[in-house]
């Protein structure tokens, strides 16, 4: 199923070290998932928020042929992705900075899409729902009118968290524990229209539940992760995904 949905993530086959380039499911399938619904075309300008080590940046760049920024506020980002853009042959097509949203000091309308994968549900967990909403008026700022915006993150389905995992979500940090950066697909749609995107779609996508399955069984220092997962058995636990367009 995987070669025949994601051929371009399928040459990566090593998830064992995939996972340990990339932070949360879905890895480099999410970001070839979320490429084709733009869709990304040779040549377009891309930014990509929370980059961690750039290897999703630099997929980006080799496999769809795009220019891409990979932006992150955090550690060693910016040199991880340098040395991750060396290894995939696209130096000369990769930028990375270290900023964050919102206060990026980019350009205003000089990208033609952004893509950001499990980053912005951290700002949520740090800043609420108003520092959430900031860093989207951000990406709609960059955006050039009829950009698409693809965003994909850890949400929760809107049911009560069950009692087995109640203790493991809504205590510890990630920055903040689960229960306060994860929210439903209906209030983050909601939250990405409150800034001026028009939906385009909105859901879970069809591999969710795998792509957690391998989340906790390749991710370095996902144990406590796969316990809670193993547990939840997919009740409230979810990822979902909205692509949505800067409308004139």
């Amino acid at each position: 199923m995987s070669e025949r949905r994601y051929p371009k993530a399928a040459a990566y086959s090593d998830l064992s070290y995939v996972y340990t380039q990339t932070s949360g499911p879905g890895a480099l399938e999410l970001t070839e998932f979320l490429a084709e619904k733009i869709p990304v075309k040779p040549g377009d300008k891309v930014l990509d928020v929370g980059t961690n080590s750039g290897y999703q940046t630099c997929f980006l760049a080799k496999e769809f042929g795009a220019f891409v920024v990979g932006i992150d506020p955090w550690g060693d980002s910016v040199e991880r992705l340098t040395t991750n853009a060396s290894a995939f042959n696209v130096a000369n097509r990769v930028v990375g900075l270290k900023v964050g949203v919102p206060d990026t000091k980019l350009a205003s309308a000089s990208f033609d899409a952004v893509i950001s994968t499990t980053t912005l549900e951290m700002i949520r967990g740090m800043e609420g729902d108003d520092g959430y909403r900031r860093a989207l008026a951000e990406i709609h700022r960059v955006l050039k009118s009829g950009g698409r915006f693809a965003l994909a993150e850890p949400m929760h389905k809107a049911v009560p968290i069950p009692e087995e995992i109640r203790p493991m979500v809504t205590t510890g940090d990630m920055p903040a524990p689960w229960s306060e950066c994860f929210a439903t697909l209906e209030a983050t749609r909601a939250l990405v229209e409150s800034v001026g995107f028009g939906i385009i779609e909105a859901a879970e996508p069809p591999d969710a539940h795998r792509w957690w399955d391998e989340f906790g069984r390749y991710s370095p220092g996902a144990e406590d992760d796969w316990d809670v997962l193993k547990k939840d058995r997919g009740r409230w636990v979810t990822l979902g995904y909205v692509i949505a367009e800067k409308r004139a």
